[in-house]
């Protein structure tokens, strides 16, 4: 990637999120990073812990691998303008924090009343 931006772009990696997925070994998720952390764009971003988030607070059934193009389209629509930043980088951390993997924090959760998974399986944390 550096000598394909050295190349192309003299150095300075593009912001264009087409002109980023056109690298080699850039997908979405990168580019959105890219856009998102280094140009402080409204670029959604889709990591595990996002995915988790997303798909427990919004959908709830059916396998989130398989739901990708609409979580993708929900991280979208859920970035406030001008806050891409600052809103992947507290959902990314949400999801490592809050709402984990194992044992998430379910009762201290600010999104329990409207979370499509609390009222099927609420889980207390373990001490």
């Amino acid at each position: 990637i550096a000598c394909e931006t050295v190349e192309r772009y003299g150095g300075k990696l593009p912001s264009d999120a087409e002109e980023l997925l056109s690298f080699k070994g850039i997908g979405r998720y990168t580019a959105g990073a890219i856009r998102s952390f280094a140009f402080n764009e409204d670029a959604p971003i889709l990591d595990t812990n996002v995915i988790r988030v997303l798909h427990r607070v919004f959908v709830a059934e059916g396998d989130p691998k398989a739901q990708k193009t609409m979580l993708w389209e929900l991280s979208e629509a859920l970035i406030p303008p001008k806050k891409g930043y600052d809103f992947n980088q507290a959902i990314m951390d949400f999801g490592a924090m809050v709402c984990t993997a194992r044992d998430p924090y379910c009762l201290l959760c600010p999104m329990k009343s409207f979370c499509k998974t609390y009222p099927f399986s609420p889980m207390e944390r373990r001490s």
